[in-house]
């Protein structure tokens, strides 16, 4: 069948005579004249062409659509930094900032809004914060809520759980008189908590003393529920960290205040034990972005957001080798540890102990150093390391979170598998071999080992919590993705929220605790 008889139409040839590129080239074409369109017609910010620039592009496009854009067109900013400033602005601790907050954050991190999205997600991922959380305190238990409802069980000789009471709560026990304040953060110290609003004010209860020692003779005055701390109320707080001697807070646009232990100059001013004024850290870190703070025994490490990479900066008593600068002496003012950038490494999260410290770095690499009593660091040995030294045992394990305390660490893994090392004193290590017949279940643990107990779990654990005191039995969390929280350890006091029987004072195995998180 042809063509004609099938109904097509007979396809039209016709003849293209040959052409060279150049004639082609030099052929006229007719020019028109260039037709501008703007983008608000008459009214303000002017005349404007519709393609000159991205942001006026994208307030084009969302007026066309009948969508505001939600920002003031700005004429220098790219694409991308557009997108960074629209996720900057669904933060919760960016959204009640003034233009010049803004403008001042967005400096200080470097001049972009890229960077400064950076600065804000990395502080959001090193805390939890606005996440759920649970925190092991020495002898009593904090746990947040992911609409940042808060629970507190434990030891309350003072006050320290926020009830109005000085009784022990082996249960978990809503805070009512915090209804209707949204808690994105919390700390735990020997007999006293702090909490972080999401309007940035700060909450304290139990011992009334920002300098006390575990057993120290200040702080007789005891507030059994949450006070406002009046002196922080000009400064955004979001997140608060509370150490031996001193308490730290890190503010919206990361600066670092103190209170207490700044006699003789410790932290770079003078302050008596029982002040209760902030007091900016001095030095090295008066201008740069800090996204964490971490408190052990008398020191303090501060992580920093910069242009350049994330660094670690550390203050205070250097016994052990704590503060990560190849020595034991003392640093009156923040210094840079350097062995980060010798080992080609960008850490993302610090945790303190009593006499050691950790760090994850984004390529998922541990490391540890200071003090190494029982194991600690996880290089399968008691020995000291006065610099960050990388844990080898765990080079094939892409670590995302760690946990320090007393003498012991907590590695958790992308897969949410966690590790432990450290002491095993309290069976807060997880590991019960004396049930599998391999011997005593508070062994020290000199080289991470797999917590197989949470293996039975089955969920991915996304934070682990455990108690940083040298006074006090140790006690370990470990909150799964779906908020189901989980405690072993000791708990004498009601610090595990699951009862205890038959004159038990631990728990070996992770429980479950009778709360939801999410």
């Amino acid at each position: 069948m042809d063509a004609t008889t099938s109904g097509t139409p007979t396809i039209q040839y016709h003849n293209i005579p040959d052409q060279s590129g150049t004639a082609i080239a030099a052929a006229s074409v007719p020019t028109f004249p260039r037709q501008v369109r703007h983008c608000f017609g008459d009214s303000s910010p002017g005349e404007f062409p519709l393609a000159a620039n991205p942001s006026i592009v994208l307030h084009a496009t969302c007026s066309f659509f009948r969508r505001p854009a939600n920002f003031t067109p700005d004429y220098e900013l790219s694409i991308s930094e557009l997108a960074a400033l629209d996720i900057c602005q669904k933060r919760a601790i960016f959204k009640p900032m003034t233009d010049e907050e803004c403008q001042n954050l967005k400096r200080k991190c470097g001049g972009s809004w890229k960077l400064a999205l950076r600065f804000l997600l990395a502080g959001e991922a090193c805390c939890r914060r606005e996440k759920s959380q649970a925190i092991a305190g020495p002898a009593h238990s904090i746990a947040v809520t992911s609409t940042g409802v808060v629970y507190s069980f434990g030891s309350n000789t003072s006050g320290q759980l926020g009830h109005g009471t000085m009784e022990e709560e082996w249960r978990p026990q809503q805070i009512r008189s915090l209804q209707g304040i949204r808690i994105i953060q919390a700390a735990a110290g020997a007999g006293r908590t702090m909490l972080v609003s999401d309007a940035g004010r700060v909450y304290a209860f139990g011992k009334d003393s920002f300098g006390e020692a575990e057993f120290g003779v200040q702080g007789t005055k005891l507030v059994a529920t949450p006070q406002l701390i009046e002196s922080l109320r000009d400064i955004f707080v979001v997140q608060t960290a509370i150490g031996n001697f001193f308490t730290a807070v890190l503010s919206r646009e990361g600066r670092v205040y103190t209170f207490s232990w700044g006699k003789d100059r410790k932290l770079g001013h003078q302050t008596e034990p029982n002040d209760v004024e902030p007091q900016p850290l001095l030095g090295a870190l008066e201008d740069v972005p800090i996204v964490q703070i971490a408190a052990g025994y008398c020191y303090l490490l501060c992580l920093a957001c910069q242009p350049s990479g994330m660094s670690v900066y550390s203050v205070g008593c250097g016994l052990g080798g704590k503060l990560g600068h190849g020595s034991r002496m003392d640093e009156k003012h923040p210094r840079l540890i350097e062995q980060f950038r010798l080992l080609n490494l960008q850490p993302m999260v610090v945790a303190t102990g009593a006499w050691h410290a950790a760090v994850v770095a984004r390529d998922g690499r541990v490391c540890t150093w200071g003090w190494g009593r029982y194991g600690c660091l996880g290089h399968g040995n008691e020995e000291c390391e006065s610099v960050p030294k990388v844990v080898e045992a765990l080079s094939k394990v892409k670590a995302v979170h760690v946990a320090t305390g007393d003498y012991t660490t907590f590695v958790l893994s992308e897969d949410g598998d966690v590790y432990s090392f450290g002491c095993g004193e309290s069976a807060s290590l997880g590991h019960n071999t004396a049930a599998e017949g391999q011997g005593n279940r508070h062994a020290n643990v000199l080289s991470p080992e797999l917590v197989k107990s949470l293996k039975q779990v089955k969920e991915k654990v996304v934070q682990i919590s455990l108690t940083n005191s040298i006074h006090w039995n140790a006690h370990t969390f470990a909150l799964t993705e779906s908020g189901k929280l989980y405690a072993f350890g000791a708990g004498d006091k009601g610090q595990l929220g699951v009862e205890l029987m038959n004159n038990q004072t631990e728990r070996v195995n992770p429980e479950r605790v009778d709360i939801d998180l999410e």
